[in-house]
């Protein structure tokens, strides 16, 4: 019979449909993983069709069911099931995949393609991110919804892989999710035993299930990828198993159907080739010509999807509008939490720091307190800290702890007051900086909740892939840095960051942020809030610093231009302007008072993010650090690696390009050289210098 006259009941033909067109897209780009889509089409097309709430018309529907790819190299998969069930990713940017300017490219990206998460490809991060969702939609049914309203009630589902499953981040977070009882993530993992190199023989010999069942999830096993209907029970019993997260383990063939390359790693990572190609189709029953051949009444069953999820969200909406009148309040809250605003008022509590030269304060100290006084009045803002509250100031007092409800609390817990459940705001995420920092992407993906995370600078090391990825999606989640320098002490070189502002300032699309002192601290904090389009870093100290009299000194709010003009020369007159960042800026206001008394006019300005100072008109750049004036002197506990851009050639940077050592913070600061004399000096060399030049 030929393949266009079966009838549609047929699921060879559907799976099929998906095998074909993911392998065609590869074929034409030369490019691309055909294997997975070919060995995991069956699984994904009973999620597809038979589980997944979604809404191809509105991919934005709040409760919908978020679908992960973790196992991002096998991206053609998600388009073909995007174009399939009508989302808008038509039939030509699939043609175009991994070409300049398509929708479908190498790896799933969010924004691009509509339908798409969470952009995958790094292994473990979408795993990782699932875990995130979950957990934002834990948070918000536990939050919002109420007898008899269950508005907030949609589950994370994810395909992962054997590579997926090998990295560490994934295991942080699987870890994690066993601990919270997250019972809405399902996850089918792709078991084909192949990578890119060759059989999991190589490298990984474990018993995947039984480390995920010591992990504290439900773990099921499919002996046949391709049983369809071992597949749907599987998934109905995942979904209800609601005391803990599932993984359901799938025995797959990569590159099914494809007769030299089945089950080798040639089907992993380049096309099949033309003639396997061929044979492939002809084995399985499926048309040569013409290439990305979709049957009629395949796409008329997968389209189904989009009056499905119509119906669902009308259904949905109606609910609402039910909760709405019956609840006004929360519904209220809940609607500005789903759209991403702010309430109105939400900085009305955040401190003003007095001036205090002798004492000061930690940044990390005050950041913690303008942190706390926004969570009053933003209720949604959640977070934690890579099990260092205590140091990182970030707990959110008396507002609970996000834990398993059923879960019996220990003893000795660091409890932070209030509820024990899903509502808490605190989350615990143990020492596991990589999944938080994923996770935290994962509830920012997700929506309806203001994440953030927190831990040592030098400890951004472990969070850099995510941190990446956050600035590549452009997701508003805030990373709490604090210890930011060799001002922490004691601890030595392997805590002392040196490289990491460099590290972090290289990367596009993140905002940098080193406040001065505790008032350029709580307006950072604004900043980042009312950042909805990417990511922002605050980097803060350990140790004390002087709060700055800005009665003599202009006003913080300048940080909101990157870069101003804290204190300037009586007559206009400037010989040398000094540039700091963070815990060196009071120091540059010392030296300031050395320099004018040495007849040396000098202009201080506090840098706290390159970035927001970059994005400000040319007039504003130059009316702070005039081009009239070369001799500039950039002052940072850091690498002085970047620093040139901003002092030119004509300038000087007093930074750190060696590792830390282990001292009390302020004797290290000496040796290091800074200090108000030895700025000083280095300021009067420049000016020397330029004169004599």
């Amino acid at each position: 019979m030929n393949v266009t006259e079966m009838p549609v009941q047929s699921e060879s033909i559907l799976v099929n449909t998906i095998r074909f067109l993911s392998v065609d897209a590869v074929e034409k780009a030369n490019s691309g993983h055909p294997g997975l889509p070919m060995g995991a089409a069956a699984m994904a097309y009973v999620l597809w069709t038979r589980f997944l709430k979604h809404n191809p018309s509105n991919p934005a529907w709040f409760d919908r069911d978020r679908f992960v790819l973790s196992a991002g190299h096998g991206s053609m998969l998600l388009y073909s099931l995007l174009h399939l069930t009508g989302y808008d990713v038509p039939l030509d940017q699939i043609k175009r995949f991994r070409q300049w300017g398509s929708m479908a490219a190498g790896h799933p990206e969010r924004g691009l393609a509509p339908g798409v998460e969470t952009t995958t490809g790094p292994l473990g991060q979408g795993f990782a991110n699932g875990v995130g969702m979950a957990m934002a939609e834990a948070f918000l049914a536990a939050r919002y919804n109420r007898p008899g309203f269950s508005i907030i009630d949609h589950f994370t589902y994810g395909i992962v892989s054997d590579g997926d499953l090998m990295e560490g981040v994934a295991s942080e977070a699987a870890s994690l999710a066993g601990h919270l009882g997250l019972g809405k993530l399902v996850y089918l993992y792709d078991d084909n035993g192949i990578t890119l190199a060759g059989s999991t023989d190589l490298t990984f010999d474990e018993d995947v299930g039984k480390r995920f069942e010591a992990y504290g999830w439900d773990v099921q096993v499919v002996p046949d990828g391709n049983d369809t209907a071992a597949v749907e029970r599987a998934i109905a019993a995942a979904r209800a198993e609601t005391r803990r997260p599932s993984l359901i383990v799938v025995r797959t063939h990569i590159g099914y159907g494809a007769p030299r390359k089945q089950d080798t790693f040639e089907a992993h990572g380049s096309p099949l080739g033309e003639d396997e190609v061929r044979r492939a189709k002809e084995d399985l029953g499926w048309p040569l010509d013409p290439p990305f051949y979709v049957p009629d009444e395949a796409l008329a069953y997968f389209r189904q999807a989009v009056d499905r999820g119509k119906a669902a969200e009308r259904a949905w909406d109606e609910r609402f509008a039910r909760y709405e009148r019956e609840h006004p309040d929360p519904a209220r809250e809940l609607r500005r939490a789903m759209c991403g605003e702010l309430p109105e008022g939400w900085d009305a509590g955040i401190p003003d720091f007095p001036a205090d030269a002798r004492n000061g304060v930690a940044t990390r100290v005050a950041f913690g307190k303008v942190l706390n006084a926004v969570a009053a009045r933003v209720p949604t803002l959640v977070g934690g800290s890579g099990d260092l509250n205590p140091s990182t100031h970030t707990a959110l007092a008396g507002l609970g702890d996000f834990q398993n409800p059923r879960h019996e609390r220990g003893r000795g817990l660091g409890a932070v007051g209030g509820q024990w459940g899903y509502d808490g705001r605190n989350i615990a995420f143990g020492v596991r900086e990589h999944a938080m920092a994923a996770a935290a992407n994962g509830m920012a993906a997700h929506g309806g909740v203001f994440p953030y995370c927190a831990t040592f600078f030098a400890f951004s090391d472990y969070m850099r892939p995510a941190i990446r990825l956050a600035a590549i999606m452009g997701l508003p989640v805030l990373f709490i840095f604090t210890h930011d320098g060799i001002g922490l002490g004691e601890d030595g070189t392997t805590h002392q960051p040196i490289e990491h502002l460099a590290s972090l300032r290289a990367m596009p699309g993140l905002v940098v942020i080193r406040p001065a002192d505790a008032n350029e601290a709580a307006v950072a904090a604004r900043v980042a809030l009312e950042t909805r389009n990417r990511p922002v870093a605050i980097v803060l100290t350990r140790q004390d610093v002087p709060v700055i009299d800005r009665s003599r000194c202009a006003r913080a709010d300048g940080l909101r231009h990157g870069a101003y003009v804290l204190s300037d020369v009586p007559d206009g007159r400037m010989d040398v302007i000094l540039v700091a960042t963070g815990s060196e800026v009071s120091l540059a206001l010392a030296a300031q008072e050395i320099l004018g008394g040495r007849g040396i006019a000098a202009r201080v300005v506090s840098m706290p993010s390159w970035e927001l100072f970059e994005e400000q008109p040319r007039e504003c750049r130059e009316s702070v650090l005039p081009p009239s004036v070369p001799a500039r002197l950039a002052i940072e506990a850091g690498a002085s690696f970047g620093w040139c851009r901003w002092v030119g050639e004509g300038g000087d940077v007093l930074g750190i390009d060696r590792f830390g050592s282990s001292a009390p913070g302020a004797v290290l600061m000496r040796e290091y050289g800074f200090t108000p004399e030895n700025i000083a000096e280095r300021a009067l060399a420049l000016h020397q210098r330029r004169k004599e030049g």
